[in-house]
């Protein structure tokens, strides 16, 4: 069974999130969305509020595990039983960073984990959470960004 590792801290997760684990879905036999407790990225929703959000979004992918992790990403694949980690690109922007990350991950690890990096839908290159906080706080429509019970979420919070 090969268990694919998808961290991120999901704050909140969005439609591009989505396509890229249902597309996930097809190349592995499970797939564990790692929600990362990353207080230094002050993040709009807590990590139970984000775990909570993930698990009812995903709740129709039999597959599709979501898990809180804290401390290094090597350890918790290792204690999940995974061998790749899963990434998304949506620019050239994004692959130094993530080359960067891959290669310390795969070191830490002693070169028993690999990153697998997948692109975006066409119609999801441009979205990232950032993005869809800043429209919901200001008051723009997000429908079609995130999945419903996320958009109330955020219109619960900006109010």
């Amino acid at each position: 069974m090969t268990t694919a590792i998808y961290p991120g801290t999901f704050d909140p997760i969005t439609n591009g999130h989505l396509d890229l684990i249902e597309r996930a879905g097809d190349l592995f036999d499970e797939i564990v969305v790692a929600v990362a407790d990353r207080p230094e990225k002050n993040p709009l929703f807590s990590l139970v509020e984000r775990v909570e959000m993930a698990r009812q979004v995903l709740s129709p992918f039999p597959k599709v595990r979501v898990e809180p992790f804290t401390g290094l990403l090597v350890e918790f694949a290792r204690a999940q039983g995974a061998k790749v980690i899963l990434r998304g690109l949506r620019a050239v922007s994004d692959f130094e960073y993530e080359f960067q990350l891959a290669a310390m991950n795969r070191r830490l690890s002693g070169n028993g984990l690999e990153t697998i990096f997948m692109m975006p839908g066409e119609a999801y290159t441009f979205l990232s959470s950032s993005l869809v906080k800043e429209v919901a706080r200001l008051g723009g429509p997000i429908e079609g960004f995130v999945p419903p019970p996320v958009v109330e979420k955020l219109r619960e919070r900006f109010g």
